[in-house]
């Protein structure tokens, strides 16, 4: 059984305006928290999610700030992590979703260095240094989240953690990197009683995907994926909310695959 959260519990999902980023924030919204949603550039995007996590809160005190910028710029994060505070007072969980895809996708022999900076400033280097705001937000304040077990850390990675797709090899590095600050980030909090765990999403119907459905609707169809069917955002909702609810008090520095059994080894 899932533990109780007295209060609302205050919680920054970065890239939270759409996406998977957009189905965590709804599923926490439902289940009675209060979630900052980051947007990089769409702020329409973000009013329009921060609406529809109103929708479905369960309780008037629940809150919904929006919160700009740019993970992979160190002033940016440093006024993320300032407005969240301002607005919450306290910082239960950060969700390090927010990633980009490469703007042009090329064979490894043929890629760019500004495209690889580009990747890995947000997907890598932003969550990795977001992450430490938090840990020392979080050290300086021992034992104050509201959510069973303490605080949660979070990185969202992807199946290219392990899988290689040699025409976005820098995105690749980028979620592989992720599954090693998830391990450094356990291990450093893990006696102040803070969770790091990594979600492994498979592939997924978002916007990073929409260009290439035929393709994977056909792989889909063939069994690439056990399950035989495309991942949503709910999906790593549901898992993100079983976390902060305390479903894994255990665990920590894991990797929860949600990818419809994508990667298990098979003849």
């Amino acid at each position: 059984m899932l533990g109780t959260v007295k209060s609302p519990a205050n919680i920054l999902v970065t890239g939270s305006s759409r996406g998977l980023g957009r189905g965590i924030a709804l599923r926490l919204a439902a289940a009675g928290h209060s979630v900052a949603i980051h947007f990089a550039s769409n702020r329409t995007a973000a009013e329009e999610t921060s609406a529809a996590c109103a929708a479905v809160a369960v309780s008037p005190a629940q809150k919904f700030p929006i919160v700009g910028g740019n993970v992979g710029d160190a002033a940016d994060r440093e006024r993320m992590m300032a407005e969240t505070l301002a607005a919450f007072g306290r910082l239960d969980a950060l969700v390090n979703n927010a990633g980009i895809a490469p703007r042009v996708r090329a064979d490894i022999t043929e890629a760019t260095e500004d495209i690889f900076d580009e990747v890995l400033g947000v997907n890598l280097k932003g969550p990795y240094f977001l992450s430490q705001l938090a840990a020392r937000h979080w050290l300086a304040k021992p034992g104050e989240s509201v959510l069973p077990g303490g605080y949660k850390l979070i990185f969202v990675s992807s199946l290219s953690a392990d899988t290689a797709s040699i025409n976005r090899g820098e995105y690749c590095i980028s979620k592989a990197a992720l599954g090693m600050a998830t391990k450094l980030w356990a291990v450093r909090l893990a006696e102040s009683g803070t969770q790091v765990l990594e979600l492994r999403p498979g592939i997924m119907a978002t916007d990073m995907t929409s260009g290439v459905k035929e393709k994977y609707d056909k792989l889909l169809a063939e069994g690439i994926v056990p399950q035989k069917r495309w991942g949503n955002p709910e999906d790593v909702g549901l898992a993100v909310e079983s976390i902060l609810g305390g479903a894994f008090p255990f665990s920590t520095g894991d990797v929860i695959n949600i990818d419809g059994g994508f990667h298990l080894k098979r003849l």
